[in-house]
């Protein structure tokens, strides 16, 4: 499946502390950025971290599967093996985990892995997988 390439714009509180998270521990390549902003490649799409402060807070949450999930995020959808191997290096890393990784609908059509992290300034992002591509958009 091609991924559809996206341009997202979001708030953090301090642009070092992003850098980190989305360069050195994402893995993602920065390019352009200023005193109030970074761009980063995001798995071939375009991510920008805008230094305001007074924007960022806690995403609130909603009842998924039982579990409490930020209705704000973002994330992305990833091959399983790559999943597998982000969520491996994040538990490595001793990165917290809003909701662990775990499998939805396992043996059922759209099954799914999924995991939720948030960024040093609040942001939920969602990891994704599915076990069969095709099954993404499944009803």
């Amino acid at each position: 499946m091609t991924r559809p390439r996206f341009h997202l714009a979001f708030p953090v509180d301090d642009l070092s502390a992003a850098r980190r998270f989305y360069g050195e521990f994402l893995g993602c390549r920065e390019g352009r950025s200023s005193e109030a902003w970074i761009d980063f490649d995001f798995h071939e799409h375009q991510i920008v971290a805008h230094l305001a402060p007074e924007e960022c807070s806690a995403a609130s949450l909603g009842q998924v599967d039982g579990k409490q999930v930020p209705v704000r995020h973002f994330g992305l959808l990833l091959d399983w093996p790559d999943w597998e191997a982000l969520a491996d290096r994040l538990k490595a890393a001793g990165q917290p985990f809003v909701i662990e990784p775990y499998v939805r609908f396992a043996g059922e059509p759209g099954e799914q892995g999924t995991f939720f992290v948030r960024d040093p300034a609040g942001n939920a992002l969602e990891f994704k997988t599915f076990r069969d591509e095709a099954q993404v958009f499944a009803r």
